[in-house]
């Protein structure tokens, strides 16, 4: 118990660096980062690799600093990591309620095969090799490209596959 005693509440809980400036540098961090990965990082969700992964880390670690301006107490995490949880469910509040917001945020699907056809200017622009696009149709059950309607890189990162009847 005399560890407890010990401790700096005031320091611990109190904002030792002012709830605005946390708001501002959250907000424009997030919104930073947000433009960063709709517009240069297309694969998100549904492909995630380590290397996908290991970007998010240090990009986390990178953008905490310039986040954060050094602060020091638990309050001020909590009202930065508020600010980003606040800025999230709003962009997804405002792409469920408005068609135009969404059309500007999400990605549309983007087409890798068409009518038994590999479409490699699109499959370049997402970084898809032939052998990725093969395992995603084998898995799909397509043991050829005359099987296949279309193939999409969907807005979520998956890969679906439309089989021709």
């Amino acid at each position: 118990m005399e560890g407890l005693a010990s401790i700096d509440w005031g320091e611990l809980f109190g904002l030792s660096v002012p709830l605005a400036e946390l708001i501002v540098r959250g907000t424009t961090m997030y919104w930073f980062l947000f433009v960063m990965f709709r517009f240069v990082v297309r694969r998100d969700v549904g492909a995630i690799g380590i290397a996908d992964v290991l970007i998010l880390v240090i990009v986390a670690d990178a953008a905490q600093n310039a986040m954060s301006g050094e602060y020091t107490s638990v309050t001020d995490g909590m009202a930065l990591v508020t600010t980003l949880i606040g800025w999230n469910l709003l962009l997804d509040w405002a792409c469920f309620r408005y068609p135009r917001i969404r059309r500007l945020v999400q990605p549309r699907p983007l087409a890798l095969v068409k009518g038994g056809r590999l479409l490699r200017q699109n499959m370049r622009k997402e970084f898809i090799t032939e052998e990725e696009l093969w395992s995603r149709l084998r898995q799909g059950g397509v043991e050829s490209l005359n099987d296949v309607k279309a193939v999409y890189m969907e807005t979520d990162g998956e890969i679906s596959v439309i089989k021709r009847q």
